[in-house]
């Protein structure tokens, strides 16, 4: 689940919570400026700024920020080296910042978004991998789509990244993805598959398109999709088998945590600059 969105709901559930956000970072650290958490009321946190002393210290001034009657927001610079015997031994300016039932128009204004960052990814297929994957997926910057033909396919209740889509036709979906979305294809059906695959890879607009199975069924596909006319091009473009090589076990959380680390690496390379050649 995203950071702001999980606010919100805490918002609506315990009244009042201190976002704890990594400011700027100068030299080593655990963690890179923009990491968060949150302290709840209660006295539970989610998300972490990198763990060790640094972040007991900061769970601490947000319990004390979350007790007093100060609302304005705090900002307190950790030596970690001199004073928390961190050996990272960087310099890391943290920011407190406590909100409350009046700010909760804007946490879900803030957190609107923050999903918008995400990248869109359809996935295809409610069966025990795809349920894995949803779940493996719901602290990441993934905006989901999840995509069945058979509506009693879905759990009842999914995360907040999630938009359960029950349609006769799943293939149709990929209309309406945006350029540069990820698609990943897992569905109950080899015919299925073919379909939405061949679909996928024919648009020529995804950053990604993965499908499940082994080398024996991408070679199978592979031969089905040059009969239907894909180019040599369009179909080495297809992504399978799906998740890191290296990792061989078949059970469904294993496959979502392969699969979920290979998307964040996907994402991450779409994301570096390119350098054009002089």
């Amino acid at each position: 689940m995203l950071i702001l969105d999980r606010l919100r709901d805490i918002l609506q559930d315990d009244g009042q919570a201190v976002l704890v956000t990594v400011e700027s970072v100068q030299g080593s650290a655990p963690r890179e400026a923009g990491a968060r958490l949150l302290m709840r009321e209660r006295g539970d946190f989610h998300g972490t700024i990198g763990g060790g002393a640094l972040e007991w210290d900061a769970l601490r001034i947000a319990r004390e920020h979350l007790r007093g009657d100060d609302e304005t927001p705090l900002r307190r610079d950790f030596a970690l080296g001199p004073e928390l015997a961190q050996c990272c031994g960087g310099r890391v300016r943290i920011r407190f910042e406590r909100f409350g039932p009046q700010d909760a128009a804007r946490v879900a204004q803030l957190a609107e978004g923050e999903r918008s960052g995400a990248t869109p990814l359809a996935l295809f297929g409610a069966g025990h991998v795809g349920r894995a994957l949803v779940l493996a997926l719901a602290p990441l910057p993934f905006d989901l789509r999840w995509i069945d033909e058979r509506p009693d396919a879905f759990p009842s209740v999914t995360p907040p990244n999630v938009v359960k889509i029950a349609t006769p036709d799943p293939a149709a979906e990929l209309d309406t993805l945006p350029a540069g979305a990820f698609v990943l294809v897992m569905t109950h059906s080899h015919p299925r598959d073919l379909e939405i695959v061949t679909r996928a890879l024919r648009l020529a607009r995804f950053a990604y398109v993965g499908l499940i199975g082994s080398a024996t069924k991408r070679a199978r596909f592979e031969s089905r999709m040059a009969q239907a006319g894909l180019a040599d091009a369009q179909r080495a473009t297809l992504v399978c088998p799906i998740g890191l090589d290296g990792i061989d076990g078949k059970e469904p959380a294993i496959i979502a945590a392969s699969t979920a680390a290979s998307l964040l690496l996907v994402r991450e390379q779409a994301a570096q600059p390119h350098e054009t050649p002089a």
